[in-house]
């Protein structure tokens, strides 16, 4: 096994646990004792005890006297635990308070309580909390996938979901291969269209579109922007797109603002990914003298505090709603109701909120 700076025990523990959740070793499977793997991986037995030790203590794996060490049957009765997990890319941001408090109301009522995890927006953190979640018991999971623009790097981990009857919903996207799992989303398409044909209503014709690259609600957003364009006949423009990603989403936006008007390109709105970037951008154009709206018109989106505060134009985002029905929908999907008897809506129509961050050309 290659050693990328970390102990021997670590490495071998990590080794074994991506073999069991991969399915390389199942439950009941009797495991390799210490002596088979000191030698295979040429380590002590030492190493080997406390690479298995963390494997039991996290519930990989179980040590029976006098007949060996076994993978974790793991098993679980579907409806006893009363346990939700629910995963966020961020715990922080302005949407998830209200997006968790709308799951929490929904599933107190049943007796449910909630196991709460966030990714940070990273696929490597999303392996490690499912990986924690295939070894608590849980009746279900509400997960906003990270990257879900990108195809999925974690899909033997769905896959065990799914082997221990464990169901799940997605909310704000789902990863392309995966997009016939239950999901609840905004139509981002639908909004991002909004904003844009506002714009062009208001006389609007060098309109910039920043969205973000690796989720799927900035890719939607941008097909909107789009349509709009296509709708009047208004050439669509590259150049006046800015795409950015996770990592970069603190500096990129405004910095390619800055650029473009650097460049003095003709530019006289801007539709953003959402509210935050709207009101950085909001800020790079008073630092350049441009007045909003006077000179240049910008529209958020999420209708967050920034927005309520700034007078920023903007799509809404229901997130209590959301998190309502995500909790519905998984409620029902632990109770086994088909999509056919479903009675929860899977799609949310968004709503333009216009105030006063947008003027007539």
């Amino acid at each position: 096994m290659p050693d990328n700076g970390k102990t021997k025990y670590v490495i071998l523990m990590e080794d074994l646990k991506e073999r069991i959740l991969s399915g390389q070793i199942r439950p009941g499977d009797r495991m390799p004792s210490e002596n088979e793997l000191a030698e295979s991986n040429g380590i002590s037995r030492h190493t080997v005890r406390k690479a298995l030790a963390i494997l039991e203590n996290e519930g990989y794996i179980t040590a029976e006297h006098g007949r060996g060490t076994f993978c974790s049957e793991r098993s679980r009765s579907r409806g006893n635990s009363k346990n939700i997990a629910v995963i966020t890319t961020y715990l922080s941001d302005y949407i998830f308070p209200r997006l968790i408090q709308g799951m929490d109301r929904v599933l107190t009522e049943q007796g449910y309580s909630i196991i709460l995890k966030n990714t940070s927006n990273s696929r490597k953190k999303e392996a490690q909390c499912l990986e924690d979640i295939l070894t608590k018991d849980v009746d279900g999971l509400i997960i906003e996938p990270s990257k879900s623009q990108v195809f999925c790097r974690n899909m033997h981990l769905y896959e065990k979901l799914d082997d221990f009857g464990i169901p799940y919903v997605f909310i704000q996207g789902s990863y392309p291969q995966m997009k016939h799992k239950p999901t609840i989303l905004i139509d981002d398409r639908k909004g991002g269209y909004l904003l844009t044909r506002y714009l062009i209503e208001l006389g609007h014709q060098h309109i910039v579109g920043i969205f973000k690259a690796d989720d799927s609600q900035g890719a939607e957003r941008h097909r909107g922007y789009v349509d709009a364009l296509q709708e009047v006949g208004i050439a669509y423009d590259p150049e006046r797109v800015i795409w950015f990603h996770t990592e970069d989403r603190k500096i990129k936006p405004s910095l390619m603002i800055q650029m473009l008007l650097d460049q003095q390109m003709s530019m006289d709105a801007v539709v953003c990914y959402n509210d935050q970037i709207a009101e950085e951008v909001i800020q790079t154009l008073k630092e350049n003298g441009k007045s909003v709206p006077e000179d240049i018109s910008v529209t958020g989106y999420d209708n967050s505090y920034y927005a309520k505060s700034g007078g920023l134009t903007t799509i809404a985002h229901p997130q209590e709603k959301l998190g309502e029905m995500a909790a519905q929908l998984l409620l029902e999907q632990i109770q086994g109701i088909s999509e056919q008897d479903s009675q929860v809506k899977r799609l949310i129509e968004p709503e333009l909120i216009i105030r006063d961050s947008c003027r007539k050309r």
